[in-house]
């Protein structure tokens, strides 16, 4: 709320001369309003230009402005937490974790690069559409269907970059062999053979049923520690 009205601080000014107008707009932004961080300036743009409008047409009602931040919230914080909050970190992860695991410092600097520079474009460019578009912009793109379609497209990549990361980064293997006469039937040689990386598939997949149960982080991290203890000791994992 604090810092939506510090935005609009230098758009205020420069629309308001009268002292009271200037103390009506910041009470107006004073009310609720929480978003995902990379999609607020697109809101900024939007609310800017409406209270353009508003400053050139007094017969603009005010409770508009508050009624569109209000109605954005919810969609926007939605795209943003899984399109950057979820996704697009997921990708730079997986793009940089063999990197890092070697020791890289390349690692580090590129993940902030792929990370922080889509985040920035969009918010200088979000602002700069917002303003030119105005409220009606998130109409057009839900009509047109666009966000569905970029945020399903990038949901369907970060689902490959994790799958691509589980199975060169993770690492659960099984010695267990049995003899028949002079043949021994390696059990992790058939797996591969069948099914490459299942194991540190399986091994994953319980992580993510526990994360949906809502487990707690370190008790996760106790049960992989009792869990390789004990069947590392029975010779079930290698």
């Amino acid at each position: 709320m604090l810092g939506f009205c510090y935005d609009m601080i230098p758009v205020i000014k420069r629309l308001y001369d009268k002292p009271e107008d200037r103390i009506e707009a910041y009470k107006r932004h004073l009310e609720f309003y929480n978003i995902q961080v990379t999609f607020n300036p697109l809101v900024a743009g939007i609310v800017a230009s409406m209270e353009e409008e508003n400053a050139n047409n007094q017969d603009f009602d005010t409770a508009s402005i508050n009624a569109m931040k209000a109605s954005l919230m919810a969609p926007l914080s939605g795209i943003g937490d899984s399109l950057i909050a979820s996704t697009l970190r997921m990708i730079a992860t997986g793009v940089v974790t063999g990197l890092c695991l070697s020791g890289s410092l390349l690692g580090p600097i590129l993940f902030l690069l792929l990370y922080n520079v889509p985040t920035i474009l969009i918010r200088w460019f979000g602002l700069q559409y917002g303003y030119s578009l105005g409220s009606g912009m998130i109409s057009k793109l839900n009509d047109s269907d666009v966000m569905h379609k970029v945020t399903s497209g990038l949901a369907i990549v970060g689902l490959m970059v994790v799958g691509g990361m589980v199975a060169t980064t993770v690492a659960v293997t099984t010695p267990l062999a049995l003899n028949f006469g002079d043949t021994a039937f390696k059990l992790q040689e058939t797996l591969d053979g069948i099914f490459p990386a299942l194991l540190p598939l399986c091994a994953f997949g319980i992580m993510c049923l526990c994360n949906k149960k809502q487990v707690k982080i370190i008790w996760q991290i106790v049960g992989i520690l009792a869990a390789g203890i004990v069947l590392g000791v029975l010779g079930i994992l290698g």
